[in-house]
């Protein structure tokens, strides 16, 4: 799992210039691979939904926790535990930890839809959700991305 989510950093790293990688966290492969990958080049924030805060609460606790697990992106962020070697890798490099509403993620769907027709999972929408909605906020002047994925979601929901 992180050799695939490694490679998917340092493509984007490669195709695009950012200071700052906002990625959502379910299981945390997809945040330990870049994290493993860049982290050390790179300012690494992780995302989650206020329904899935697997990585937000051991980060608190500072180690791996259960969480109850709910709301909008459960279906894809909805691990109840993060692994103990991504939580390792993310204590480590992640810099930031940052939660957002179910309504910021169906909110940033919409006018994904709205305004650029892409279709993106609510997983994929969290990364954006957290700087629309104000609970990622950059220093004036940083270069901010995210990951955006997935059609996985009924496209009728972001309409």
């Amino acid at each position: 799992m992180f050799a695939g989510a490694g490679s998917v950093a340092l493509e984007f790293a490669e195709q695009a210039e950012f200071d700052t990688l906002l990625i959502a966290v379910g299981g945390g492969g997809l945040i330990a691979g870049c994290a493993a990958a860049i982290g050390a080049a790179k300012k690494i924030v992780a995302v989650e939904t206020e329904g899935t805060p697997t990585l937000h609460a051991a980060l608190k606790a500072g180690k791996p926790v259960d969480v109850a697990i709910s709301g909008i992106a459960a279906d894809a962020l909805g691990a109840s535990r993060i692994g103990t070697p991504n939580f390792e890798i993310a204590r480590t490099l992640v810099r930031d930890s940052v939660l957002v509403t179910d309504e910021a993620v169906r909110e940033t769907q919409r006018a994904l839809w709205d305004e650029l027709r892409i279709v993106a999972e609510p997983a994929g929408a969290t990364g954006l959700a957290a700087l629309r909605a104000g609970a990622y906020r950059p220093a004036p002047g940083e270069r901010v991305a995210t990951l955006i994925c997935g059609a996985n979601t009924d496209p009728g929901s972001v309409a």
